[in-house]
């Protein structure tokens, strides 16, 4: 593979701790916000998320577009479930709270309430603290460390390898598809598409992806025969890179560990497993 996944945070406060913890820390802030449905304290876990992002470094604009895609992404779901979703829906609700209906979606006919609207703005400020905290095991982790993290946590060293490996086949796959759109392009052939529809711009596409992917499969091929050369899978491998947590390490981590049991509680126990209404939505409220 000639080209790796950008390392955009390399430097930072991150990108100096344990890979691991970045992994560790993603799992259990999932864990935790899973079960959180209070908006008031989804909102502390996304500033949490933001919060640890901010510790990556990494400049935006070179982010950019993934974080456009992710927020146009994760709207799109929310909005989605909130007009497909069915009426008899779990909106984790108290035993007991009454429902008001702001009214209904045009020819859907789907109900709108105070509920529905809290449910999709918890969701949407779920899915923005996963991605927050998310961004930087793709920034922030030296990729040439990436499969001896997964290893170290346990993983198969078989499948380890197998995450590494398709880690810098992405960047790889991306560049072979510029090389070639560029050379089809000093070819004098018109790419541009001819029509609007996704299918007009996909058939313009297709002199590039074709050889752009029988490229990767001869590339992948080559690979497999590189392993192969090198006895891959007669016997367990070791890794260069030697992962150890310090002291700072341990304590963020004992920190989303606490994180995830005092979720864990709350949920159980403050009720913060079901939806709060905001006053001011409650008509009259």
């Amino acid at each position: 593979m000639n080209f790796v996944p950008r390392y955009l945070g390399r430097g930072s406060w991150l990108a100096q701790r344990d890979p691991r913890l970045l992994v560790i820390a993603v799992a259990c802030f999932i864990l935790a916000a899973i079960q959180v449905w209070d908006i008031r304290v989804m909102l502390v876990l996304t500033a949490l998320g933001f919060a640890w992002y901010r510790q990556a470094h990494i400049p935006f604009r070179a982010v950019r577009r993934q974080w456009l895609f992710a927020i146009g992404f994760v709207t799109l779901i929310v909005i989605f479930n909130l007009v497909v979703a069915s009426p008899d829906r779990q909106l984790h609700l108290r035993e007991g709270a009454v429902e008001h209906i702001y009214g209904s979606i045009p020819i859907l006919g789907k109900p709108v309430s105070d509920a529905t609207v809290t449910y999709a703005a918890t969701q949407w400020l779920r899915f923005m603290g996963m991605i927050a905290i998310g961004f930087p095991i793709a920034f922030s982790i030296d990729p040439s460390a990436f499969g001896a993290t997964f290893a170290r946590l346990g993983v198969p060293y078989r499948f380890a390898f197998a995450i590494d490996l398709t880690w810098r086949f992405i960047p790889s796959f991306a560049a072979d598809f510029r090389t070639t759109l560029d050379a089809q392009r000093v070819r004098g052939m018109d790419l541009a598409p001819a029509g609007r529809t996704p299918i007009s711009r996909l058939k313009r596409q297709i002199p590039v992806v074709v050889p752009t992917v029988v490229n990767a499969i001869a590339g992948a091929e080559d690979t497999i025969d590189a392993m192969d050369l090198r006895s891959f899978g007669t016997g367990r491998r070791t890794w260069l890179h030697d992962l150890r947590f310090d002291r700072t390490d341990r304590l963020v981590l004992i920190g989303f560990a606490t994180l995830l049991v005092v979720a864990t509680i709350a949920a159980w126990t403050a009720g913060t497993a079901y939806l709060w209404v905001p006053p001011f939505m409650v008509p009259g409220g």
